[in-house]
């Protein structure tokens, strides 16, 4: 495998930054996960566009170009040979010293890794996962953004831990106010009779860019396709509940807190949708 380190394609062996790095010692950066199939990018200039403002929201200066950036992605995937791929965008700071400044930074580094992921057992896409509540609250927007996609994932990371201790396959996350936020790495959706349902961004939740596809399928079905707040007691009496994430796609959530999901398996609405979008993501996309 070859990683691009700041213009050069290198070995993964050799694939290092320095440890006076600000993305590692203080998670000072941004990053993107984005997919290929059958070597086309999907919405990869939606994904740039959210990395471009994130980094503008940390005062973070992209050594790139979108375009440049565009391209590197595009070669670290032809000269990978993968045809269907998770790409990792990451932008640091760069090397400073010990402290917080990031004006001791001296350049930022961009890093593109691609390759294959399985987030979930192909199984679990029918007979769904298992969800439980995190302790671990969403991200207040007053503290740090959920629309920003930082390095730092600490908050993320424990709500995940959570789940591993519960022996569950996600965790929910709520915010300060009770209200459903997202899931550790996920969006969520439930579906009620004919409208599917997502929080909305200013409650903590991640703006998705397979999230918003989903959403924009499920209106071309006729489907009621909306944000709006919910608790969980609407997921524990939805017809069904899905997450969508660029490496989970749409993934059935069958039981959440021990309440089993609709008819505790995969539902009518979550399939359509999850082929729908693998046909979308087929059909569109950018060429390398």
């Amino acid at each position: 495998m070859l990683v691009y380190i700041d213009g050069k394609l290198v070995e993964k062996a050799e694939a290092t930054v320095s440890v006076f790095d600000h993305g590692l010692l203080y998670g000072d950066g941004v990053f993107e996960g984005i997919r290929s199939y059958s070597r086309r990018v999907f919405r990869l200039r939606a994904h740039l566009e959210r990395l471009y403002d994130s980094a503008r929201t940390i005062m973070l200066k992209v050594p790139l170009s979108a375009e440049e950036l565009e391209a590197a992605v595009l070669e670290t995937l032809r000269v990978n040979k993968l045809d269907d791929a998770y790409v990792r965008v990451i932008v640091t700071r760069g090397p400073g010293d010990l402290g917080l400044d990031p004006r001791k930074c001296t350049a930022p580094t961009v890093i593109i890794i691609a390759d294959k992921i399985q987030l979930y057992p192909k199984e679990l896409y029918e007979k769904g996962i298992t969800v439980v509540t995190a302790v671990t609250r969403a991200k207040h927007p007053e503290i740090l953004n959920a629309k920003l996609k930082s390095l730092n994932y600490l908050n993320n990371i424990l709500a995940k831990i959570e789940a591993v201790n519960a022996g569950a396959a996600e965790a929910l996350m709520l915010s300060e106010e009770g209200y459903v936020a997202e899931c550790s790495g996920d969006n969520i959706f439930l579906v009620k009779k004919n409208s599917v349902v997502a929080p909305p961004a200013y409650l903590g939740a991640l703006e998705g860019i397979t999230k918003a596809a989903v959403a924009e399928l499920a209106r071309g079905m006729g489907l009621d396709a909306r944000e709006e707040p919910f608790t969980r007691h609407d997921i524990y009496n939805a017809d069904e509940c899905f997450l969508t994430g660029t490496a989970a796609e749409v993934v059935p959530v069958t039981s959440v807190d021990g309440r089993q999901i609709g008819g505790g398996r995969a539902g009518d609405v979550t399939k359509r949708l999850a082929a729908a979008l693998r046909k979308l993501a087929l059909s569109e996309g950018t060429p390398y």
